[in-house]
């Protein structure tokens, strides 16, 4: 629909009468959707918290929590900080590019450069003969050598992740709420190569897409295809995609 692919005025295809009564009744309780699938002892990012509070508390006081947790400051800054959004309305899920996806996903699986090995060598260029520095250059290189063992762990669990997921999450395979065993999706792409995000046609009620009786939830927990290891998913809004009423 979104790519104009489908006329509601000729021609006769499969799933035609379906599509039609959809258009013209103009409800559309599942759609296809992008989702990130992660551990549930990862820590959520940002931009799904922020949608959790709005969801949760409504615009304007998800506005209000946002600001005031995430350095707006003085209620006096809060309240510029509103004046600048300039009507904004942020969306009920992360809109995120390709690009963005995928940066995303390099940082969760901890695919970025470390300076471990750049900071060593800065050291030694600034400081050849030792001296005073040597305790603080000690250090530097200590704080290095952690961040490297933590990006370490995260790619190692990254990849376990990335071949559970590969095992799991097969076309038609079902993702099941674990709050109550209800059916919300079926994936219909299996997760790009070295990622954990795949394709899945989602109920938009879970989403928080449908009315206001459900909402998605960032401490939510699914269960893929008959696999009784629990994930949570973090789905999102293309970047391209026009507003969904």
């Amino acid at each position: 629909e979104f790519l104009n692919a489908i006329s509601f005025s000729k021609g006769c295809y499969l799933g035609q009468e379906l599509t039609a009564r959809s258009q013209f009744t103009g409800v559309v309780r599942k759609r296809i959707v992008p989702v990130m699938v992660v551990g549930t002892e990862m820590e959520v990012l940002r931009p799904w918290v922020m949608a959790s509070v709005i969801q949760e508390m409504g615009l304007e006081g998800g506005l209000d929590k946002i600001l005031g947790d995430f350095g707006a400051g003085e209620d006096g800054e809060k309240g510029k900080t509103k004046l600048e959004l300039g009507g904004y309305v942020p969306p009920p899920l992360p809109k995120i590019s390709s690009a963005g996806a995928g940066g995303i996903v390099a940082i969760m699986m901890g695919s970025v450069p470390t300076t471990a090995s750049s900071t060593t060598a800065e050291s030694e260029t600034s400081n050849p003969q030792g001296g005073e520095n040597v305790e603080e250059d000690e250090e530097q290189d200590l704080e290095a050598k952690q961040r490297e063992e933590e990006l370490q762990k995260m790619r190692l669990a990254g990849e376990s992740l990335q071949k559970e997921l590969a095992e799991l999450a097969e076309p038609g395979a079902s993702i099941v709420d674990k709050r109550d065993g209800k059916t919300i999706g079926k994936i219909v792409a299996p997760p790009a190569p070295g990622t954990t995000v795949l394709l899945a046609q989602m109920r938009l009620d879970r989403l928080g897409l449908l009315g206001d009786k459900d909402k998605w939830s960032r401490t939510n927990r699914i269960l893929i295809g008959d696999s009784t290891k629990e994930f949570r998913y973090l789905p999102y809004l293309p970047l391209w995609w026009p507003e969904i009423d």
